[in-house]
């Protein structure tokens, strides 16, 4: 018996099977694209627990995919047949590792992978701590001062100073902070899926020039370094660079830095080119800081929302890691994750067209009441979870094939710098904090400003 199509309810002239909820008829759709809300208001309105939900979208045909077998069945056995139709940060990180496909994808991967796995994570601890040292060194001032700070730049800094030690093996400057932190205004305007707008703004295009720029002058200057440190091409056997210690007098590394690796490869495959590893390099600043730095935040507004909380995890490395993997399920930053069926597939006993657009959701998934009690309360006594949790209802980081490569960097970078600050600050926010904004990425509004306290 044929499978029915879960497009089917969009179509007047298929009168036999079920269709949508009038809400979402074409002109409720269309009314919704007209007022300006975020898509997650969509989503939400469309979403029918236990199902797929169809409807139709700027001409397109588009599957909500939120309950977690439905998620592991796309990202988790599916990532052969249900793939990225256009990556959303394409005009900021061109062909890296995350818009990559196929064999080059792999290639990529395989790269990166020793780096930011297993052992391999060890190779950052340095720059992580020597990072964390500098926010918590700024944040004594304020308290000795009395003058508050804002978490959001603070949390900021710090990621785009780890990730660039990492990629340099060189601490973060002002100047070069400015042209990096650029990157949160383009993915501001990059589109929420693949739907979106594709035009940047000219200031967005300006601050896009800069950060080429300055990626690749680091290039150039890395190269230079390699030259003069006499191996092939430069550097030590393999790629590497001599694990001497780090610039700034840090403890000594665990091996190459990320840019050093990427140019001893280039040095052996011409795919390599100066602008693949300009693409490499973005997405690895993107993925390494954009995620991790408004996880903290949210991080910070939930704990001054809960004191308690806050005090029971000052100098407890398992309730830090616990508050981190609540925030993640409150607020995952990749929010939604677009991918497009190749070819006809069946779902769930219902035909997915090729080329149906399926709107992977974490957002909605981690507030499944049926998987999450409560689901919009913060208890982060949830982790570590003590009965294993259905596949694909938790994925802050993705899962399947394309999970993010570095979910122990950010995971451990996030852990160094909450545990730190909870262990030496108490917080307290002196304004009202944003409303949740459904870009790209899931960021609170504006600043987050707080008055910290030495602890006694």
């Amino acid at each position: 018996m044929q499978s029915q199509c879960v497009t089917d309810g969009m179509h007047p002239d298929v009168p036999d099977v079920p269709k949508l909820p009038e809400f979402l008829d074409d002109a409720v759709v269309a009314a919704w694209s007209a007022s300006g809300a975020p898509l997650v208001d969509l989503l939400r309105r469309a979403r029918t627990p236990g199902r797929l939900t169809g409807f139709r979208r700027g001409g397109r045909a588009a599957v909500l995919v939120t309950d977690p077998r439905h998620v592991h069945q796309v990202l988790g056995v599916g990532g052969d047949r249900y793939v990225k139709r256009s990556h959303r940060a394409r005009p900021l990180i061109g062909d890296g590792m995350l818009t990559a496909t196929g064999e080059a994808w792999r290639s990529q991967r395989r790269l990166f992978q020793a780096m930011f796995t297993g052992r391999g994570i060890q190779r950052w601890e340095h720059h992580i701590a020597a990072a964390a040292d500098r926010v918590i060194g700024r944040w004594a001032e304020r308290a000795r001062r009395g003058e508050p700070t804002d978490i959001a730049e603070d949390v900021q800094f710090f990621t785009v100073d780890t990730i660039w030690r990492s990629l340099t093996d060189h601490p973060l400057d002002q100047e070069t902070y400015v042209d990096l932190a650029a990157v949160q205004d383009i993915v501001a305007a990059l589109p929420a899926d693949v739907g979106g707008a594709a035009a940047l703004p000219p200031e967005v295009e300006t601050a896009l020039a800069a950060l080429d720029e300055r990626m690749h002058r680091a290039i150039t200057q890395a190269r230079g370094r390699r030259t003069a440190d006499g191996a092939p091409g430069g550097g030590a056997p393999g790629g590497g660079a001599p694990d001497s210690g780090t610039p700034d007098g840090g403890a000594p590394g665990g091996g190459p830095s990320v840019l050093d690796r990427l140019l001893g490869a280039a040095e052996t495959d011409p795919a390599y080119t100066d602008r693949l590893i300009r693409d490499e390099l973005v997405t690895l600043l993107v993925a390494g800081y954009e995620s991790s730095a408004r996880t903290l935040t949210w991080a910070f507004v939930l704990l001054d929302r809960h004191p308690e909380v806050m005090e029971r995890a000052a100098g407890d490395a398992r309730a830090v890691e616990a508050v981190l993997s609540e925030t993640l399920r409150l607020y995952p930053t990749g929010w939604l994750l677009p991918r497009q069926a190749v070819a006809d597939e069946t779902l769930d006993g219902l035909r997915i067209p090729a080329g149906t657009d399926l709107l992977v959701c974490p957002y909605l998934t981690h507030r499944d009441p049926e998987v999450w009690p409560d689901p919009e309360a913060f208890v982060p006594e949830r982790f570590p979870v003590r009965t294993p949790l259905p596949p694909g209802a938790y994925l802050p980081f993705g899962i399947g094939p394309r999970a993010c490569l570095g979910t122990r960097f950010a995971m451990r970078e996030m852990e160094v710098l909450l545990g730190g600050l909870l262990d030496r600050f108490t917080v307290e926010t002196t304004e009202p904090v944003g409303e949740p904004v459904f870009g790209i990425n899931l960021r609170p509004a504006g600043p987050l400003y707080a008055r910290v306290r030495e602890r006694t």
